[in-house]
């Protein structure tokens, strides 16, 4: 028979457990919302973004950088249009800091070490650009073939245009350095509170489709000129893209954590009510055998 004291206390231990991931479930389900209506109305600015840059990209001819003022790699324009063979592909890989998310995190990083044993079947080296702790302890805690940079732990959980800029800056100058020939965001799509989709988005060298000749504007005049504009489009156009997959995965790891803790939640209530049941069995058993001895003593007096 169960022991009483054990049940009670394995009883308390459940309920402690339900008013924590009750709590936490709460803490997600509000900051979802924000994060839901940010990630939803940035979406149409990235769209307007990338019409406009096709636009330049269709009127602009040959990439130059005669006349244009270079400080840092992210404004070498030209270099970060250019595409070349791949011998090394980064991967930024978006986590967040914390657990307790379901299978968020383990999703994003099962998809990017997809990609490493791909590269290495194909011979290309693998530079992974962490994001979020879980990043940084996974892919440091396994062993393959890829190289692992300092890890960007501030903005996982706090998506900023600055912190979106630092990373395109560091991106944008490994690229012009040519240490790597490629890179890669290995993110989620934040599809509803419900689900969401691990995807891969690239970032350099910057791909986008050239504008039709129905697209443009023929009224359309550049001041001071098309390259210059087209110098401030397009490490703004990589740090956008980097910005919205921080917030698309923001979403979702958010979303992620509210389903997580509402169905641990409910297993908790599940577990307790199970419990008690036990309990009230094993309190009646023990009630049964102390009458079964008073009356079977009484009998041995008779």
């Amino acid at each position: 028979m169960p022991n009483l004291k054990d049940i009670k206390s394995r009883i308390n231990s459940v309920q402690n457990t339900k008013k924590i991931t009750k709590a936490m479930k709460m803490v997600a389900a509000a900051k979802v919302k924000k994060a839901e209506y940010t990630v939803k109305a940035a979406r149409p600015f990235s769209d307007e973004l990338l019409h406009l840059f096709r636009k330049m990209l269709a009127t602009v001819g040959e990439y130059s950088t005669a006349g244009l003022k270079v400080e840092h790699a992210i404004d070498n324009y030209p270099e970060l249009l250019k595409e070349r063979e791949v011998k090394s592909e980064g991967l930024l890989v978006m986590t967040s800091n914390k657990g307790l998310a379901g299978a968020y995190n383990a999703n994003v990083i099962k998809a990017a070490l997809k990609r490493v044993k791909e590269n290495a079947q194909n011979g290309i080296k693998t530079v992974i650009y962490p994001v979020g702790q879980k990043a940084v302890s996974a892919f440091r805690n396994k062993a393959g073939d890829f190289e692992l940079k300092e890890g960007y732990l501030a903005i996982a959980n706090n998506p900023t245009a600055v912190g979106a800029g630092l990373i395109a800056e560091d991106i944008a100058e490994d690229f012009v350095k040519g240490e790597i020939d490629s890179i890669d965001i290995m993110t989620t799509h934040f599809n509803n509170m419900m689900s969401y989709s691990v995807v891969a988005w690239d970032v350099l060298p910057v791909k986008v489709e050239k504008a039709t000749e129905k697209e443009l504007d023929p009224l359309m005049v550049f001041e001071p000129s098309e390259h210059a504009i087209l110098q401030q489009i397009v490490p703004m156009y990589i740090t956008n893209s980097i910005f919205q997959a921080l917030l698309e995965a923001n979403a979702s790891e958010l979303a992620s954590r509210m389903t997580a803790m509402s169905a641990a939640s409910n297993n908790a209530e599940e577990m307790i009510t199970t419990l008690t049941v036990d309990y009230n069995k094993a309190r009646q058993g023990a009630i049964t055998q102390e009458l079964v001895e008073i009356v079977s003593g009484a009998n041995s007096v008779k």
